[in-house]
């Protein structure tokens, strides 16, 4: 059995009880999260983790597949004493965070998709992301993902919120180009987990930017009549960062997510 990797979490937060842990987007790093996080209530602990192959985490042999980076998430929360969680993710976190509550029920008291979506890739999507990650591989360059970070604000941050811009290209210019291509293989070959929100018996916070074009409010909807407890948020004038454009708007949603995740486990 191939061993899991021990991934890097970041405490962004402090506070007590059950904390929230925060999964990151392609192609970025825990520190998306800083602005939301440091906007939650005072009482209300946040972690951070960087996926396998981002950040300061190594991706070991492990092969890219969604159900091993959903269990090393989970073994490396474990190793740190944290027993249950509200775990959250964007865009690509959603993905992971789904695969975390299909595979450990029991640890997720609460469930956050940030402008993500629970289908699979289709055919195009997929042959895309194979694509870039083979010239990534192939020429060791992060320049295939370069023009990401203009693609994935909305129009309202483009106009008034251009100094996002420089801070998101050097975050990417901060990441390994094998580590993104493995990221981008994962991505890839993932199934649809929409059963999952079906499944899941806790409250599900589904947060969508009203300007973004990568996951539309479609798929937050798609999410949201699949969930067996969930709340739709739509922020104006963000896109799909909305966790960075509007911090404190997805802060607040994250924190009563928080609430109702408490308010049920004390039943």
């Amino acid at each position: 059995m191939t061993p899991l990797p021990k991934l890097a979490l970041h405490e962004l937060h402090d506070g007590g009880g059950v904390p929230i842990v925060l999964i990151h987007a392609f192609p970025f790093d825990h520190r998306m999260w800083v602005p939301a996080a440091e906007a939650l209530p005072e009482t209300v602990r946040a972690v951070a983790v960087d996926l396998p192959g981002q950040g300061y985490s190594e991706f070991g042999s492990i092969p890219p597949r969604l159900d091993l980076v959903a269990d090393a998430v989970y073994q490396t929360l474990q190793a740190v004493g944290i027993a249950n969680a509200i775990v959250v993710g964007a865009s690509m976190g959603g993905y992971v965070a789904l695969g975390v509550a299909e595979r450990h029920p029991g640890f997720v008291s609460g469930l956050g998709l940030v402008d993500t979506k629970s289908t699979a890739d289709t055919a195009q999507a997929r042959a895309n992301r194979l694509r870039i990650a083979r010239e990534m591989e192939m020429g060791q360059s992060l320049q295939p993902v370069l023009a990401m970070p203009g693609q994935l604000l909305g129009a309202t941050s483009l106009k008034t919120r251009r100094h996002l811009l420089p801070t998101l290209d050097a975050w990417v210019h901060g990441q390994a180009p094998r580590g993104l291509a493995w990221a981008l293989r994962m991505m890839a070959g993932r199934a649809d987990r929409t059963h999952v929100l079906a499944q899941f018996g806790g409250p599900a916070a589904i947060v969508v930017g009203e300007e973004d074009q990568v996951t539309p409010l479609t798929d937050a909807e798609h999410m949201l009549a699949a969930a067996a407890d969930g709340a739709l948020t739509v922020v104006p004038g963000a896109g799909h960062l909305s966790a960075l454009e509007t911090p404190r708007e997805v802060a607040a949603a994250l924190a009563l997510l928080h609430r109702r995740a408490v308010s049920r486990r004390r039943r």
